[in-house]
Formats: structure tokens, C-alpha cells, sequence
């Protein structure tokens, strides 16, 4: 219970009136009478304010909401009854959160209720808490503020954004079908898998043609494959201090994460299990799996991963990957390189590609980008591009010192990631590397 504003201006007026009672003894009983009534009033106030209300409030919010995205809250208010009651209501909500609506102010009579809507927008992935709303009350005579908390505390999960994922990552590639805009039909060809034995058609590979078959049927026989689709995609994702680095606002783990979600959902739609291992920090392994299933497990698996001020250690990682995976998989590093890995990345390529397929895509900081579009009008900006394409040039030697076969290595900015992920998986596996 605290004293309103009312309260601390009637207070105010009677000490005046003191000051004033001092040099005029007349007003001296009167002051003193004036001074009783409004500490009685004030008492009998606070007793009615101290009368808790029969208020009820409900929280309605989705229990799963997009990182940096506004959401709604709706709270109900209601009055069973009793006096009406003059309120303000501030929700506990995140408070890392932008927030739009509140604190909110109204007047409920008894028997009636009140709902109000605001919005949020979670900046961060990860696991978040609602508290008790509080409510501050105005007293009958409106001379003092109680504060109240109702309603029950909630959890909510905040995930990555895969709705816009699908409609601005995927939609970058040029591999689309009319059904999903997005992808690249299942097709016939120079696959894996083998589909049927036809006739010879002109443009066919020599490669393709059955000999015996040919030999028997006397005219060319060619063999014809598919696309082959019970295959592994498995994530090796740096969790480490590098990730941290931000471009446009978001750091580089969760660009590399929205990556990883975007060529999961391209993977299991081509038929292929999708599987994690997260490594330099919190150590998280999710198997391959098919499907939606698949994709619902990464999701559900990462959202809450944050990275760490660990540094790398690949060799260990790849050590951890090699004990898990038994079956043959395309396996995508994603991390953030520097001339200091060249050793510890080539040792942890050689282990892994004995085995399996290996793709290194490395992070580079799109600042470095702009520096070299950006126009050189003095001579600190020509200083800066100078010394931008030096560290470059270094930096593509550094990545071809690392050994890894051609077309193993993407070295691209965060918002190319994915793209360029999508891409190169579609080529290997139109090609049947795998």
C-alpha cells in the first residue's frame, strides 16, 4: 500500500496550513481537527483498499513463437464482484523483449470484464518466462495505490523464424518446382540409383550403356538412373567464440543455424535423413533421422543453443562425429576459419573424408564486403581497401593451404550461407557423389 498522489497533495496543503497556524493561534484547533479527520479518512481508506478484490486475469499467448517477430498477448480481466475498481495492469513479460500496448489503465465494474492486447517481439532464441501480471489499484477515495500480482506464470519457446526461412533463404536458389517454388523435381538421369533399362536415346553418356543388354536386344540398350534418396545429411556446427560475430544484427551461429534448418527442410524433402552434432561449447547430438520428424527433432533440438566463448577444437570434433556415424553421409562443417586452423582443420578433413563426404563452408564477415563496394573518395578509405584485400588474398591462401578437394570449400557472408548450402547439396546430389 503507498500513498496516491491525492494522499501526498492533501498532506502537503494541511502542513502548509501549519506553518500558517503557527503565527495565527485561531487556526491552531482547526488545524489540528482538519489533521484528525484526514488521518481518520485515510485510515478507513486503506482498511477498504486492504479488502483483496475478487479479480481474475487470463493470459492467452502461443506457447511457441519466431525469433524477431511481433506476437500477440490478449489479457482478460475480470470482476466478480465487489466495488468498481480503478486499475493499471503491467504484464511480467521478457524483459529483453520490445513491447508495444502497456502499461494499460481502465475502469471494471463488478460483474463485467476487460481485455487489452499487446504486442512482443523476442529478439533471441531460447526458453523465456511470463510472471504474475501486476495491477496497481486506486483505493474508493482514491487516496492510496495497492499492488496486486494475478494470474499464473507461463513458459514460452522462442525459435528460429522458418517461415521466413522458406520464403526468402530458399527462394534465393534457381532449383524450384511449380508445387513448392522451391525445389528441383525429382528427375531421372545420371543418378545414383538405378531406375530401368530403355533404349539408347542421342545425348545419352556411353557410360550409361548396358552391353549385354544391348548384345541380346541387338540395338543400344541404356541403363537409367534416379536420384538416389535414403542418404544421411549430417551438421557439424561451430558453437565457439568466433560465432558470436554479428552481421545486420544477428550473429553468425544464427545465421549458420538458419542454414543448417534451411537445407534440413530441403534434405528430408528430398528423402534424406538430417542429423546434427554441435561441438565448442554445449555438445548436442541429434541422428539422422527422416522426414518431418527429422526436421521437427533439429528444431526442437537447437532452438535454446546459444554459442560459447569456447574455442574450436575440430580434430575432437571430428573424432566425436566418426564414433556416431557409422553409415556413409554428406557431412557440413559450418564454422568461421582463420590462419591459425589450417593444421587442425586438415587433420580433422582427413579423418572425416576417409569415410564420408566432407563440406567446409567458412563465415566471412560481410564487413568486408562492404568495404570493398563502398567508393574510395580519401585517402583513409583507400588505406582501409588496401588493407582489406590483403587480409582477403591472405585469407584465400590460408583456405587453400587446408587441402580440402575442389568444390569441398564455400567461403561466403552469413546471408549467402544457405543459398549456397541448398546449392551445392542439389549439384552432389544430382551428380551421385554421395
Amino acid at each position: 500500500m503507498i500513498p496516491s498522489r491525492h494522499l501526498i497533495l492533501l498532506v502537503a496543503a494541511w502542513a502548509l496550513m501549519g506553518v500558517a497556524a503557527s503565527n495565527l493561534p485561531a487556526l491552531l484547533l482547526a488545524w489540528w481537527l482538519l489533521g484528525g479527520t484526514l488521518l481518520l479518512v485515510a485510515l478507513l481508506d486503506a482498511a477498504r483498499a486492504a479488502r483483496r478484490p475478487a479479480l481474475r486475469l487470463e493470459r492467452q499467448l502461443a506457447g511457441v513463437w519466431p525469433v524477431g517477430c511481433w506476437g500477440e498477448v490478449v489479457l482478460t480481466l475480470h470482476l466478480d464482484a465487489g466495488r468498481p475498481l480503478k486499475l493499471a495492469l503491467f504484464d511480467d513479460y521478457p524483459t529483453s523483449w520490445e513491447l508495444e500496448g502497456l502499461p494499460w489503465q481502465t475502469r471494471l465494474a463488478a460483474g463485467h470484464f476487460v481485455r487489452q492486447h499487446y504486442r512482443l517481439k523476442p529478439n533471441e532464441r531460447g526458453d523465456y518466462h511470463f510472471g504474475q501480471a501486476q495491477l496497481r489499484l486506486a483505493s474508493p477515495l482514491q487516496l492510496w495505490q495497492r499492488t496486486l500480482r494475478l494470474g499464473e506464470p507461463q513458459q514460452i519457446r522462442v525459435f528460429p523464424d522458418f517461415s521466413k526461412l522458406l520464403g526468402h533463404t530458399l527462394t534465393a536458389t534457381d532449383r524450384r518446382t511449380p508445387q513448392l517454388g522451391l525445389l528441383r523435381k525429382r528427375r531421372r538421369g545420371e543418378g545414383t540409383e538405378f531406375r530401368q533399362l530403355r533404349e539408347y536415346r542421342q545425348g545419352d553418356s556411353l557410360r550409361a550403356i548396358d552391353w549385354k543388354a544391348s548384345a541380346r536386344q541387338l540395338k543400344p540398350i541404356s541403363r537409367e538412373y534416379q536420384e538416389e534418396r535414403d542418404q544421411q545429411v549430417v551438421f557439424l556446427l561451430d558453437g565457439g567464440r568466433r560465432m558470436l560475430a554479428r552481421d545486420d544484427g544477428t550473429s553468425h551461429y544464427d545465421h549458420a543455424l538458419n542454414a543448417l534448418l534451411s537445407l534440413a527442410w530441403v534434405a528430408q524433402k528430398q528423402g534424406d535423413a538430417v542429423g546434427v552434432l554441435t561441438f565448442a561449447g554445449e555438445n548436442r547430438w541429434l541422428a539422422p533421422q527422416k522426414g518431418r520428424t527429422g526436421l521437427d527433432r533439429l528444431l526442437s533440438g537447437l532452438y535454446d543453443l546459444q554459442p560459447s566463448e569456447t574455442a574450436p577444437d575440430y580434430v575432437l570434433a571430428a573424432e566425436a562425429l566418426l564414433q556416431r556415424l557409422r553409415k556413409r553421409a554428406f557431412v557440413v562443417l559450418v564454422t568461421n576459419l582463420r590462419d591459425e586452423d589450417s593444421t587442425a582443420m586438415r587433420e580433422a578433413y582427413k579423418l572425416l573424408s576417409g569415410k564420408h563426404m566432407v563440406l567446409c563452408a567458412s563465415l566471412r564477415e560481410a564487413a568486408l564486403d562492404a568495404v570493398q563496394a563502398a567508393p574510395v573518395g580519401r585517402f583513409a578509405d583507400a588505406l582501409r581497401l588496401a588493407g582489406t584485400e590483403r587480409y582477403l588474398a591472405e585469407r584465400r591462401n590460408s583456405l587453400r593451404q587446408l587441402g580440402l578437394k575442389p568444390g569441398c570449400l564455400i567461403d561466403v557472408t552469413p546471408n549467402q550461407l544457405a543459398p549456397a548450402l541448398v546449392d551445392r547439396y542439389l549439384e552432389i546430389k544430382e551428380s551421385g557423389q554421395l
